[in-house]
This record gives structure tokens, C-alpha cells and sequence, in this order.
């Protein structure tokens, strides 16, 4: 079976995935439910995670679930990261700049995007729709990997914004410091759901749930305020499917 944190996973924080996971793997134990000892890393805890039929655990990204996993994988619920100005559960994105750079988001048009990777709800989709809904136009200029490598590409000037999610931006700002060549320029509205919790299809939704939730209640303060946890709340399949789909890279990139 395959478990894995890996949406939020940092030198800083692993030691609190790993336990949190213990928590939730105990909980599933406990409740009948067969469950890996440890997480899986690196690679395999995205993508090769989300689809596999061995899947037990995992937090995938809001567009991978409403492009192709909502009907591969059980949604088991989202955590709460507290973001400021959201309801539970849900998050926004945060556009960075180089410090010096003083221009205001609709200055931006036509301005070089780095982003993360095309399937990334926070660094992709959310800009692009914002931007779309705004009248303006961020150019797909360099895929970076990682919202890490996104701000770094914008600090050394390769890129001339970013979009970075809410709860990694503010993870970056305690660890990361890149930040401080940085500034946010805004960030974009309306919030969305979050990074849900999945598991396999066919699995009890109810059951996941409830260990989860009691895992996260069970983890202490400190390791919580290091993942920025605040709880666990239920958001509707419904409710991620209805985020507009933007055009890819190379449909904005060949248009006028």
C-alpha cells in the first residue's frame, strides 16, 4: 500500500508529516483498515500515488482531482490551513515579484509566468483564470518543477512573476530565504478549495475521514503550527469540479 504527504513535505516539516501520518495510520488500524508503516517520498508520492489501486493515503491538488482523479480515487476531505480571508479549507495565490519590481498586478500583462507545472491548481489555473477574468495576459515562459523553483526563477530575475499557494508561500517566508528578494503583488480572489485527501476508489469515505480528523486533533500543537494545521473539513466533490478549466501553456502561449 502507498502513503504520502508529499503537497507540503520540506526539510522543516517532514518530521511532522511523519508524524501525523503515524497518527493516521494507527487510527485506520484501529478502525479495521490496512495501512503502509511509513511514507513514500520523492516521485512516487504524486502522480504514480494518485493512480495506483494500492493508493491509501494521499493530498493531491485541486485540478489533478477535477481533471482526471474524481472518478479514480475516493475524496476523503480537506484540511483547514487557516488561510487568512478564506473559509475553512480553502486557499488563494499569492502573485510574487522581484522586491524591486514595483508594478502593479495589471502591469503585468504580458509579463513572463513561471509556474510550477500546468496541472497545478495554485500555480497554473488560479493566476491564469484571475488574470483571464482581469483582462490581462501572463505569458507561459518557464515550467519550474516546483513553487520553490518558481520563486527562485523570479529572484534571479529568468521570470518576471510567480503564482505560489497561499500555505507554501507562507512556508517559504519561515524557511526558504528567497523570499526576502521577493514581494507579494497580490493575491487572486475568489478563494478555493484546497488540497483534498484521497484515497483509492471504493474505500469508506466516512471511515478515512473520521481517523483523519481525529489524527489531526490528536497531533500536537507544535507540530501542527508547523504545518500550519487547523483541522479537517468536508468540501464537496461538486465544489472543485466547478473551478473553471484554463487553457494549457501552449494554447496561451500560440494565441494573440
Amino acid at each position: 500500500m502507498i502513503a504520502s504527504l508529499g503537497m507540503y513535505d520540506r526539510a522543516e516539516t517532514s518530521g511532522a508529516n511523519d508524524r501525523l501520518w503515524a497518527l493516521i495510520r494507527d487510527a485506520l488500524r484501529d478502525a479495521g483498515e490496512p495501512a503502509p508503516e511509513t511514507l513514500t517520498r520523492g516521485e512516487g508520492a504524486y502522480w504514480q500515488a494518485w493512480q495506483s489501486p494500492d493508493l491509501c493515503f494521499s493530498q493531491t491538488c485541486g485540478f489533478p482531482y477535477r481533471a482526471n482523479l474524481h472518478t479514480a480515487v475516493t475524496l476523503i476531505g480537506t484540511p483547514d490551513y487557516g488561510v487568512e480571508g478564506c473559509p475553512a479549507g480553502h486557499y488563494v495565490s499569492v502573485y510574487v515579484a522581484r522586491a524591486e519590481d514595483p508594478r502593479r498586478l495589471a502591469e503585468f500583462d504580458g509579463a513572463a509566468l513561471a509556474y510550477n507545472e500546468a496541472m497545478s491548481q495554485s500555480g497554473w489555473a488560479a493566476p491564469q483564470n484571475h488574470a483571464a477574468q482581469l483582462g490581462l495576459r501572463l505569458r507561459p515562459h518557464l515550467q519550474s518543477g516546483s513553487h520553490a523553483l518558481s520563486a527562485q526563477a523570479v529572484a534571479e530575475g529568468r521570470a518576471d512573476i510567480a503564482a505560489i499557494d497561499a500555505v507554501t508561500w507562507e512556508l517559504l517566508l519561515r524557511h526558504d530565504p528567497v523570499t526576502a528578494k521577493l514581494r507579494k503583488v497580490t493575491q487572486t480572489a475568489p478563494a478555493t478549495p484546497g488540497l483534498p485527501y484521497i484515497t483509492a476508489r471504493g474505500r469508506d469515505a466516512d471511515l478515512y475521514f473520521a481517523a483523519t480528523k481525529a489524527a489531526i486533533s490528536a497531533l500536537s500543537v507544535q507540530d501542527r503550527a508547523i504545518l500550519l494545521l487547523k483541522g479537517l473539513v468536508r468540501i464537496d466533490s461538486d465544489a472543485y469540479r466547478a473551478v473553471p478549466m484554463p487553457p494549457s501553456p501552449e494554447q496561451i502561449a500560440h494565441s494573440k
